[in-house]
């Protein structure tokens, strides 16, 4: 089937979709079941995808399905299915001197399209958070992984067909350039575009789309132990920042440390050796960790050491005289996904919280905290980088747009 007829076919979906919000919870809880079900398929599938990936690769992590991440996701769709419905809200409401009422209640964009990289774990989270949200939900996931968002979609498509609703609600489209450059440019058909994966994915898909576009994802993400910083909080949020899942957008990539505190390095870098992380560390750091850390896992930083999203067990150091130049470091090099600062000052933190333009501002805990279950919000679709409509981590409320209700009794305008 052509690119184009799964297009229109998923367009004129939305337009007729109606459904209960049991209805919806039924398919996300029965989708659930049939996903640990067909476990063992899906690993196969996953199995094709990951033998044509280099295991060296940052994204074969986040390629990799193991029989536990199936289980979290399936135990994230549930969660989703137990959520309040984001639709129907009244958002505001006012009656107008001539008696006219108003109301701003919460719907549905319509369709929404998704292109990702390596994560065939998004397939299942954004068609949980569309469907409870009223969208239809167009895929365009990457070649890396299409043995595992095929099989994914074959079990959600077979839930749909059991609740006898039309199967376009999750389409698929197919893995090649093709399928992006029609996606981008399917004005009147797609209502939102949301790119989740590398820094120039997103570029291309913000540069080239005529669907109004949601940035998300791209995370280079800073921690700054100031001279006021706890070092014993600082080892451990650092390492957790950086080591607990380093191809994901909120991973650490730059520690930022005051002068006064260089003596104090090696203590917190210690526990980064454990996970052989490469430290990129400018002159003064690197004179700090100097027969203190790994020989062959410290290096001199170059230009490149700085603004880069590592996905790897790698980081850079920076060493500032000020917590003003460590705000001059973040806004040169942030690309306003999650901050942090470390210390028990609280002007300084005060301070960061403030003068730091970021998505989340973080003040003496990980970076990783960065995701919308971590958050309360159950699940998320992306984290917005940008500053319209949606910021952070963007969950069911953040995939409703609005429109106003107006109700009278015969009023004219003269």
């Amino acid at each position: 089937m052509s690119i184009h007829i799964l297009l229109h076919q998923a367009a004129e979906t939305a337009r007729s979709l109606v459904l209960t919000d049991e209805q919806i919870n039924s398919v996300l809880k029965d989708t659930a079941d049939a996903l640990l079900a067909g476990c063992q398929h899906i690993l196969s599938e996953n199995r094709k995808d990951l033998d044509r990936m280099d295991r060296t690769d940052p994204k074969y992590d986040r390629l990799k399905l193991t029989e536990e991440r199936l289980r979290g996701i399936a135990a994230d769709m549930v969660n989703v299915s137990t959520l309040p419905s984001p639709l129907g809200a009244i958002l505001s409401e006012a009656t107008r001197p001539n008696g006219m009422v108003i109301r701003k209640i919460s719907v549905p964009f319509g369709v929404i399209g998704v292109i990702y990289e390596a994560r065939p774990n998004v397939t299942c989270d954004v068609f949980s958070l569309c469907l409870k949200s009223g969208n239809v939900c167009i895929l365009k996931g990457g070649s890396d992984a299409d043995f595992s968002n095929r099989a994914m979609v074959e079990i959600i498509h077979t839930v749909l067909k059991q609740h006898g609703i039309n199967e376009a609600v999750c389409t698929l489209l197919p893995p090649g350039r093709e399928s992006t450059q029609e996606l981008l440019c399917a004005v009147g058909l797609v209502d939102l575009i949301i790119p989740r994966g590398s820094s120039s994915l997103i570029n291309f898909v913000r540069d080239n789309a005529r669907v109004p576009v949601i940035e998300t994802g791209a995370g280079i993400c800073h921690t700054y132990f100031d001279k006021a910083g706890d070092k014993d909080k600082g080892r451990d949020i650092i390492n957790n920042a950086k080591t607990r899942r380093v191809s994901v957008c909120n991973a650490l990539d730059c520690l930022i440390i005051h002068r006064d505190r260089l003596s104090d390095l090696p203590c917190l870098c210690e526990k980064l050796k454990d996970s052989h992380v490469i430290i990129y560390a400018d002159e003064p750091a690197l004179k700090a960790l100097q027969g203190q850390y790994p020989v062959d896992l410290l290096l001199p930083a170059t230009g490149d050491s700085f603004g880069t999203e590592f996905l790897d067990y790698k980081m850079s150091i920076r060493t500032v005289d000020s917590i003003e130049e460590a705000f001059d470091h973040i806004a040169r090099y942030s690309s306003k996904h999650s901050e942090c600062i470390i210390s028990e000052d609280s002007n300084a933190i005060q301070l960061f919280q403030q003068m730091v333009d970021a998505a989340c501002v973080y003040a003496n805990v990980s970076t990783a905290f960065t995701d919308g279950a971590q958050f309360g919000f159950g699940a998320e679709i992306g984290i917005s980088t940008q500053k319209l409509h949606a910021r952070g981590p963007m969950a069911l409320p953040e995939l409703t747009t609005y429109k106003y209700l107006i109700q009278g009794d015969g009023q004219t305008r003269s």
